[in-house]
């Protein structure tokens, strides 16, 4: 049976219609569902039961509910979801004091295979449905105290989201709808590691809007391709040419993320060229200092090389920000997520 949470508002508003009923109930419906976040359809009050019935005829609002939560020591929280067919994900919310972050997956693993990323090392097990991408903000919504607000969204956990295109879209139009959750899309970011006819798509589509992340992370074709696979067949040439061309909106800028590995990545060599290579995008770089795992082969660089690299970028007019670490203690942080569990029946509060 197809989750309730899988429909988009203009879905959910057809199949309504079809049962001839009144085009309000869909406004209705997600009301109750993102707004007031119920757990099932019995307690939509201002539906009639022969709605209700016809609802609990045709879909499932059953979302499986996390069976794992951390947190960190700076607040973040990193929570497991089992899905139904047994497979799992895990999903991040950052705290920022007057607000949070939760960070999305969109597929059980990833079958990208970059080499300084752990969920590589799962493989792709499968895509994960707009509902499942959906219920990762109720379930953090369940986790957070009474009274604290959801303001942005990234789409940087678990997976590839433009491998998962079509689903990512529909999610987004759920998040972003204001009968909804009602997300400005100012304040969500889907990144991609750089599947190029969707970036061209992504910029073209009228469904939905968001802001775009490319993870860079290398500045010749060589030296992505080491550690980044995906560029034998998007290589970083065409790559650029498509983020110039990206039809972004006046202040608008399109966020290279670029992670800083020791003896890699992190020379002032690639700091120039990066400089460079971005002189005709609408840019602006997000320095992700390596977050280590026994499980990866890389080494972080030293906080005096990471200084230099990124006021090199500012000191030659490219906006760059400095990825704080978060959650590493926990596992959470960039590049670590690998929905592992070293008992299957384990658990931990909150």
């Amino acid at each position: 049976m197809q989750s309730l949470l899988d429909q988009t508002y203009p879905q959910l508003a057809e199949t309504l219609a079809k049962e001839g009923e009144k085009s309000f109930r869909a406004s209705q419906i997600f009301n109750w569902l993102y707004q007031k976040r119920v757990a099932g359809v019995e307690e939509m009050s201002n539906l009639s039961q022969g709605l209700q019935n016809k609802l609990s005829q045709s879909f499932t609002l059953k979302r499986e509910k996390p069976q794992k939560a951390q947190q960190a020591k700076d607040g973040t929280i990193k929570f497991l979801t089992p899905l139904a067919d047994g497979l799992q994900i895990e999903t991040v919310i950052l705290r920022h004091g007057d607000h949070n972050t939760v960070c999305l997956s969109t597929q059980v693993g990833c079958g990208m295979g970059c080499r300084f990323c752990l969920t590589a090392k799962m493989g792709l097990k499968r895509d994960l449905t707009p509902g499942e991408i959906v219920a990762q903000v109720l379930n953090a919504y369940d986790l957070l105290p009474p009274g604290e607000k959801i303001r942005n969204l990234v789409y940087m956990g678990m997976g590839e989201p433009f491998h998962n295109y079509e689903r990512v879209i529909h999610s987004l139009m759920i998040f972003t709808d204001p009968q909804g959750f009602a997300f400005s899309w100012r304040r969500i970011t889907v990144s991609t590691s750089g599947l190029i006819p969707e970036i061209i798509q992504f910029g073209k589509d009228q469904r939905a809007k968001a802001n775009l992340a490319i993870s860079l992370n290398g500045v010749t074709e060589e030296a992505r391709q080491q550690i980044m696979p995906i560029t034998k067949k998007h290589s970083l040439t065409k790559l650029i040419q498509a983020c110039e061309a990206y039809p972004a909106e006046k202040r608008e800028r399109i966020t290279f993320e670029y992670v800083l590995l020791q003896g890699v990545t992190d020379s002032l060599r690639d700091a120039k060229a990066l400089v460079k290579l971005l002189s005709r995008a609408k840019a602006k770089v997000n320095l992700i200092p390596f977050n280590p795992h026994s499980g990866l082969e890389f080494a972080a660089p030293t906080p005096a090389r990471v200084k230099e690299f990124q006021e090199y970028l500012l000191n030659h007019g490219l906006p760059a920000t400095l990825r704080s670490p978060r959650g590493q203690g926990i596992s959470a942080a960039c590049g670590q997520l690998a929905a592992q569990r070293k008992k299957e029946n384990e658990t931990e509060a909150v």
